[in-house]
């Protein structure tokens, strides 16, 4: 057998630039390059190798200011690349490993790749315990690593270099499947990094993961059909499943031929465009009028691509039709099989493209001309008051939320891709945000982690360079994960990031006070020493001029004109940009008839509480168990 001496390091560095995955006849290589921040950890072992052979192998390295942000470039790139590429991670030893494991969850949540590469304590046990090891007692192989493994879709400690011979292509395996991908974590003790071994050639050459569309079954698609040719109000929820699957087109299609009005989820929102005849919106407790109420009524619900998280259900209790059914569309059986629903496992576009020709086949001619005139009106009525939200309405100084997203999404179109993914604002972006093509949408809701925003805008930058990338952050949001702002002055990354300034976490504090709870803790207040509680004045926080010592162009809008100007100067820039807009916090969008599963406290002597428990009481009686 052939073989090459190469360190642990440097085989996984050799390994991963000859992995490329292939769709529909499209070739490309998988790991883009390798994110990372040294320490004695790694420094020496595959810091070492992606020096020495980083270049040659075509494996380029890049510096982020936070292990957490750079799980979430990485995260970013892949979705906007519909998961047929990503990058790598690598951390040292202990809390930069530990940095990573927000952004593994993130990624797994959201059936997103991400290669993840911990540096670990010493698998020898001769400098037990190594610097930022964390010891057990009783458990002398746990690890502050083991942290992953219930937010990893695939995890592996390498105690001895011939382990990587099969766990790395297990780990690619997992990485390049649509239904099982997530975060792939690799724990990598430091100091078999650095330990050499002659591994067989084999293990190097070119490999092609060719990622499976699989074809909807037969039994499966005949209970579809017979199930949406019974229904007299049937709806479809896209999730992002469709957009990954490169299938919108194909929902078009299908949707206008047999009249179904499309509802839309976070992440799959942008599946259709927002004027779309079949278009009725967003569905959910971030739904709007139109999605909820064809939503109240429907027998049918068809999932495409969606995991039907709670906000996608409104905690269950959007479906009321005694008699609705669910059929999932999903490559994921877990997915597939959610709310009781009849399966169809597979591919969005396959299964969509089937099931339009099954369809037409049994002699299916679609909804009701009834039915039809029913959503259209009722998308009429939606985006008439989406305009009116938009609009900007009152004094030059009090721009509220929706109206900051209108004048924002005017001045950039609907083709460049607004990023966000906490707060209040991805509520309001889901309802108020226009756009032209599944691209221009990137909201991270699956877990919806503070921080993302900024590097989610490098890693969509990243996988589309001509592409226009505003991000839209809180300022709570911005507080907890700004540094990726250096990274993009670093790299040279042009991105415009609008940071709007309402005092804090104004999403919580509706959500507070609609459990009745007085306002406590959630805006960026000065002690009240006579009270002993945060409740002083606002803290005056310059954002703008924060941004401007990282770099980045910075300017600060406080009325439509300014704002206005300022995205037209970010346009004009050459570099990242931060534009700062005062925003009045009690200028909210309000629900449209829809909720969300928040316990209220069961006993309390504020009257508030007691009310808003008797509401929740009240409105937990509207969710369908039977849907579990």
């Amino acid at each position: 057998m052939e073989t090459v001496r190469l360190t642990v390091g440097q085989a996984i560095v050799r390994f991963m630039a000859q992995q490329f995955v292939e769709r529909d006849g499209h070739q490309q290589r998988f790991i883009a390059g390798v994110w990372g921040i040294f320490g004695h950890g790694n420094v020496a072992g595959l810091g070492q190798a992606l020096e020495e052979l980083g270049d040659a192998e075509g494996m380029p390295y890049l510096r982020p200011q936070n292990e957490q942000a750079q799980v979430h470039i990485a995260a970013a790139f892949a979705r906007h690349r519909n998961r047929l590429q990503t990058y790598a991670c690598m951390s040292s030893v202990g809390p930069g490993a530990l940095n990573m494991v927000t952004g593994a969850a993130g990624a797994t949540v959201n059936r997103i790749p991400v290669l993840l590469l911990p540096s670990d304590y010493f698998a020898n046990r001769a400098p037990d315990p190594v610097l930022q090891q964390v010891e057990h007692p009783i458990e002398r192989d746990s690890s502050a690593n083991d942290a992953f493994r219930p937010v990893s879709r695939f995890f592996d400690r390498i105690s001895r270099p011939e382990q990587l011979i099969s766990s790395l292509p297990d780990a690619f395996r997992v990485l390049t499947d649509p239904a099982e991908t997530g975060a792939v974590t690799i724990s990598l003790p430091e100091d078999v990094q650095a330990e050499a071994f002659d591994w067989p050639t084999r293990m190097f050459e070119r490999r092609v993961w060719r990622v499976r569309r699989p074809l909807p079954v037969a039994a499966e698609l005949a209970d579809a059909v017979a199930l949406i040719s019974a229904a007299k109000a049937p709806l479809i929820v896209t999730g992002g499943g469709t957009i990954y699957a490169e299938a919108t087109d194909e929902l078009s299609a299908f949707a206008t031929r047999f009249g179904i009005p499309v509802a839309e989820t976070q992440a799959g929102k942008g599946a259709l465009a927002w004027d779309h005849p079949m278009n009725a919106g967003p569905v959910g407790t971030n739904g709007g009028l139109a999605a909820n109420r064809l939503g109240h009524d429907a027998d049918l619900v068809i999932g495409v691509g969606t995991r039907l998280g709670d906000f996608a259900t409104a905690s269950k209790t959007t479906f009321q039709n005694p008699a609705v059914r669910v059929i999932g569309i999903n490559v994921g059986p877990m997915d597939a099989n959610k709310l009781h629903g009849t399966p169809i496992v597979a591919d969005a576009r396959e299964a969509l493209r089937a099931l339009d020709t099954a369809l037409s086949a049994a002699g299916y001619d679609g909804t009701s001309a009834a039915y039809r005139e029913r959503a259209a009106a009722l998308k009429r009525e939606w985006d008439a008051v989406v305009t009116g939200l938009r609009t900007v309405n009152g004094e030059p100084g009090d721009l509220g939320q929706a109206e900051v997203i209108g004048v924002v999404n005017d001045a950039v179109g609907g083709h460049a891709t607004v990023v966000c993914a906490a707060g209040s604002l991805p509520g309001d972006l889901l309802r108020l945000w226009r756009v032209d093509d599944p691209k221009a949408y990137h909201v991270e809701y699956g877990f919806s982690c503070m921080g993302y925003e900024i590097a989610a805008g490098l890693g969509v930058r990243l996988a589309d360079a001509d592409r226009e990338v505003v991000v839209m952050v809180g300022d709570g949001s911005y507080l907890m994960l700004n540094s990726e702002i250096v990274t993009a002055v670093a790299e040279g990354l042009k991105l415009t990031i609008v940071v709007l300034d309402n005092h804090g976490f104004q999403c919580i504090l509706a959500l507070q006070r609609g459990v009745g709870v007085p306002d406590f803790g959630n805006e960026l207040r000065f002690r009240d020493r006579t009270t002993n509680r945060l409740n002083g004045p606002y803290v005056p926080i310059d954002f703008r001029a924060h941004a401007e010592a990282m770099g980045a162009l910075a300017l600060m809008a406080r009325t439509p004109d300014e704002l206005r100007d300022a995205l037209a100067q970010a346009r004009a820039a050459d570099r990242i940009s931060v534009i700062v807009v005062p925003t009045e916090p009690e200028k909210r969008v309000p629900a449209f008839e829809s909720w969300w599963d928040v316990p209220v406290a069961a006993a309390s002597a504020q009257d508030g509480v007691r009310d808003a428990r008797e509401t929740y009481e009240l409105d937990r009686s509207r969710q369908r168990i039977d849907l579990h």
